[in-house]
């Protein structure tokens, strides 16, 4: 039977969790289909929804869904993957479907553990960091949909639940797991944030959750567990094909990836965002146009962010750019550009979602929190695909990443 069984609110977030269980040496595939079965051999199963910033009711409906799917699988232990800068709103989700889910499992409690030191996130007192910044000092207090202003976790959790919120601080981490284990087990609250600043304070966490029904956090739960047996680099073999990435990402290390490479000589090309509110067909049809004209051995980047001031918080023009990447990448498939990586977690959904991918095979790590994966078209055309959070990744992925499918 799979070790976990892992609901992700979005689809970076699922391959982000994904890869770090692979580097573990735990057989790993990610879900993006409604109805699809995973793998009988896969020791993880993680099910990608789009529902981070989805209506709050949409959220839970199918987070209870994807719940009710690994059960029928014959999971037992679940994990709740959301991002580790905690991206909600005093709405949710992350609160309203920690509810739902501690009601649907029966869990007694629920460790809430964001923390990635290796993508430079960490909690301290029971504060969340980005680098050496409190979480509000970092970008994302000016994310166009969810701007994190504070940076203690409990007083991002509590306006989402009716349920009690405590705090497990870095001084009982380091005693150890049963130090943990004890500190949980006293606690009143049904919630409890567990501090962590390196992947040892993970591996003491997971050890101490590791009979936990509920969990949640961001990949460093799955960072802390037990080694698995797997070579998970040798997964799949890419199909030979074309280089293409696509950028829906307006965070700031997306936008130095973006500028590495076209430093470093690859061709980019930035969207009409204008032209998509009128002509969308056109500038699509433009787009693949300069794709096939450059040359076969290039990865050429079409992006829609070039700096700052051209990032909006318009939904309309979000939903434009995410169909016309979308359609951009399912058009260019059948012309041979089958190795493909997606910047930002809402053109990953849509990507994935238009070229009709049920399940992904996760392979090689690239990067903390990103993988090479392989997944099938509707029209059974084999694709390999990395999902990339806008802020995941060294600045020059967009022309190093293609070595790891050698």
């Amino acid at each position: 039977m799979a070790t976990m069984g892992v609901i992700a609110d979005d689809f970076t977030g699922a391959t982000d969790i994904a890869t770090a269980y692979a580097a573990r040496g735990y057989r790993t595939e990610v879900l993006t289909g409604r109805t699809a079965a995973a793998a009988p051999e896969a020791d993880v199963v993680v099910i990608a929804l789009k529902t981070r910033t989805a209506p709050v009711e949409t959220a839970v409906t199918e987070s209870l869904a994807a719940h009710d799917r690994l059960v029928a699988a014959g999971h037992t232990r679940f994990t709740v993957k959301y991002c580790s800068t905690f991206d909600s709103t005093d709405r949710g989700n992350i609160g309203p479907v920690l509810d739902a889910l501690v009601q649907r499992t029966g869990a007694s409690r629920c460790v809430v553990v964001p923390a990635f030191p290796a993508n430079g996130r960490t909690t301290y007192q029971g504060h969340l960091f980005v680098g050496s910044d409190l979480l509000e000092h970092s970008s994302m207090r000016h994310h166009p949909l969810t701007p994190m202003t504070r940076s203690r976790i409990v007083d991002l959790l509590v306006p989402q639940t009716s349920r009690s919120v405590d705090e497990v601080h870095l001084a009982v981490v380091r005693q150890g797991a049963a130090a943990v284990r004890a500190a949980l087990d006293a606690a009143d609250a049904q919630y409890l944030v567990v501090d962590a600043v390196d992947d040892e304070d993970l591996g003491v966490i997971a050890a101490a959750t590791a009979d936990d029904v509920l969990r949640s956090g961001g990949s460093g739960l799955a960072i802390g567990t037990a080694p698995g047996g797997s070579d998970t680099a040798t997964a799949f073999v890419a199909a030979p094909g074309r280089r293409l990435v696509v950028c829906g990402s307006a965070s700031a290390r997306t936008r130095e990836q973006i500028a590495a490479a076209a430093a470093a000589g690859s061709p980019t090309r930035r969207l009409d965002v204008a032209r998509l509110a009128t002509d969308p067909e056109g500038e699509v049809a433009d787009t693949l146009t300069w794709l096939t004209d450059q040359p076969e051995g290039s990865a050429p980047v079409v992006f829609s962010v070039g700096d700052p001031d051209d990032v909006s918080d318009d939904a309309a023009s979000s939903a434009r750019i995410e169909h016309a990447l979308s359609e951009v990448v399912a058009q260019a498939v059948p012309l041979g550009f089958t190795r493909c990586i997606v910047a930002g977690g809402e053109t990953s959904g849509a990507v994935v979602s238009r070229l009709g991918i049920e399940r992904l095979t996760v392979g090689a790590v690239i990067a903390p929190g990103v993988c090479w994966a392989e997944g099938a078209t509707s029209a059974g055309e084999r694709i390999a695909i990395a999902l990339k959070s806008g802020n995941f990744g060294a600045p020059d992925m967009y022309t190093t990443a293609w070595e790891a499918l050698a």
